[in-house]
């Protein structure tokens, strides 16, 4: 049904819903947080290529992927770092490595910053861990009263346009297929109508602490010298070359590469120079 993902289902009963996770390989831990409107399927290939030498945790977000869909929850940026947390600490794991694409920079780097001494390395992609007031017309529409969730939710319109508008390469229909199969309803759809909703552009906002909190405690992360990856699409029309700016200031000792012709979702369109990159920053 999904191509490219072998994996066997795991479940967690947390919080009011079963959440899914991936758990693959064995050896030091690398745990992948997928954004919106992807889930772990975002990161099929890292899974395989890397769980030959790593245990490989891929989370999707209560609301995403296979995991349960409560219409009644709090689709908050705290409560996906308490999941994560919570995932982690059920599994006993108190030492591990972070891939984050999209949400996936707040809720990783979230958790990572409550627990500076358990984190190895960071990969960040197309992603943010700290306050921005820009937001494409696009995405400003899908947060419209009403409007925003008919767009949404009644005609996908986040994540059925993203199978073209977060790619620079066409997308094979049997993947585009497999990133859309679980958002298939209204029902199925709260959790991008959710993520969407809670982009915290100014105080007021309910998630809008939580992101100062996260953005403040960056330089932890740099002060104990924790190693930073940054992998870039240039092509991205959401996180733009101002984000990929502001992390390269706020790590000046970060690796980074830079992929001018690589969408939003950078893994579909620059996956085999990205593969041997994680492969280095990852070694056997």
């Amino acid at each position: 049904m999904y191509p490219d993902y072998p994996f066997l289902p795991n479940f967690l009963e947390i919080n009011g819903g079963r959440l899914h996770y991936i758990d693959e390989g064995v050896g030091p831990v690398i745990v992948m947080v997928h954004g919106n409107p992807t889930w772990s399927y975002y990161f099929r290939h890292l899974i395989s290529s890397l769980s030959n030498n790593y245990r490989i945790i891929a989370i999707d977000h209560m609301g995403c992927g296979l995991s349960d869909k409560p219409s009644d929850y709090s689709y908050c940026l705290a409560q996906h770092i308490e999941n994560l947390d919570c995932l982690l600490r059920h599994l006993r794991i108190d030492r591990y490595s972070l891939v984050v694409h999209d949400w996936g920079g707040a809720i990783g780097i979230g958790c990572a910053v409550n627990h500076i001494h358990r984190i190895e390395k960071i990969v960040v992609m197309n992603t943010a861990a700290f306050r921005s007031t820009r937001i494409p017309l696009r995405i400003q529409l899908c947060r419209l009263p009403l409007l925003g969730e008919i767009i949404v939710r009644l005609f996908n319109g986040f994540a059925w346009p993203a199978r073209f508008m977060a790619v620079k390469k066409k997308m094979d229909p049997a993947v585009a297929k497999a990133y859309l199969a679980p958002y298939n309803s209204w029902k199925n759809r709260v959790a991008i109508f959710n993520f969407v909703k809670d982009i915290p552009l100014n105080s007021h906002h309910k998630s809008y602490a939580t992101l100062v909190d996260i953005e403040k405690r960056l330089s932890l992360l740099r002060d104990a010298a924790i190693p930073l990856l940054i992998v870039w699409g240039g092509g991205d029309f959401c996180f733009n070359d101002d984000f990929y700016e502001e992390w390269k200031k706020r790590f000046p000792e970060a690796e980074s590469h830079y992929f001018e012709d690589g969408g939003h979702y950078i893994l579909e369109d620059k996956l085999n120079e990205i593969e041997p990159i994680l492969k280095t920053f990852f070694p056997v």
